[in-house]
């Protein structure tokens, strides 16, 4: 039986086995999936005996997800656009680095979501690893505008310069948070780290045009501290990134395995799992 894992540290919390597993049984894929826990200072080796026990592809999580870029001996074009990769997939010798979390992002949006991103004026909240690897899939959606804040403006503009030859005919900027005062977006989309520390970010009011969507790449429960702020300043809409996790997820799959799997019933099923608590 061909064996796959998540490799990361911690893992114990990854829903990734869960995921798979249900996709496996759904398209009649026989494979084993498994959760392993690598040394901080042990990824590499970790890999290593993996692929040598008979290991076909891996998912990646913090902190290894630079790591694997590293080990890879190729890598896809929106793998090299995030700088990290997130999947492994291993032929002979090779092994190929892969990033699905943008294009999961994008999936749930426009697919799960229904959200319009072609023409549309997009903000994209941090300037971190969740950030670059959304920026290619995103403006690839065809985005009136993007735009990247951070609280330190010089990395959001950073970005933006890096991006700056893939934005086509999209609007494409980096500044402060500050700097957002007076503007207003479609579609904002949490990529910081905030919601996982309860912490709310500090962004001037008034940001959302009619009809728009906030989207926190975190999920939980209830509603992150990113969505309560959103809703109270005038978001239509507002969704959690549990979508993102299992369409990144089947993009995974869909590398592995040539089929992709229907992500509704695996969505809905880790929802109420997730509510029930």
């Amino acid at each position: 039986m061909d064996r796959y894992a998540v490799i990361g540290n911690p893992i114990a919390h990854s829903k990734s086995p869960q995921i798979h597993t249900a996709f496996a049984r759904q398209t009649g894929q026989a494979l084993q999936y498994e959760a392993l826990l690598a040394p901080l200072d042990g990824f590499t080796r970790t890999v290593e005996d993996f692929r040598a026990a008979g290991g076909r592809g891996a998912n990646v999580t913090v902190p290894f997800k630079l790591e694997a870029f590293a080990l890879s001996t190729r890598r896809t074009p929106r793998a090299r656009a995030a700088g990290a990769v997130n999947t492994l997939a291993f032929d002979g010798d090779e092994v190929l680095g892969d990033n699905t979390d943008g294009a999961g992002l994008v999936r749930d949006l426009l697919i799960n979501l229904g959200h319009t991103v072609a023409g549309r004026r997009v903000l994209l909240l941090g300037a971190g690893g969740a950030t670059r690897g959304a920026i290619l899939p995103l403006l690839h959606a065809g985005p009136a505008e993007l735009r990247i804040a951070n609280r330190s403006a010089d990395k959001a503009e950073a970005l933006a310069a890096d991006f700056a030859a893939e934005a086509g005919k999209a609007r494409l900027e980096g500044g402060s948070f500050a700097a957002l005062a007076d503007r207003k977006f479609d579609l904002v989309i949490n990529a910081t780290s905030a919601s996982l520390a309860g912490e709310r970010l500090p962004l001037p009011r008034g940001l959302y045009a009619e009809g728009a969507l906030a989207y926190d790449m975190m999920y939980g429960r209830s509603h992150t501290p990113f969505m309560c702020a959103a809703l109270a300043d005038g978001a239509a809409r507002v969704a959690d990134g549990l979508g993102m996790l299992v369409e990144q997820a089947a993009e995974s799959f869909a590398l592995w395995r040539g089929v992709r799997p229907d992500t509704a019933p695996v969505r809905a099923a880790l929802r109420r799992q997730i509510d029930a608590g």
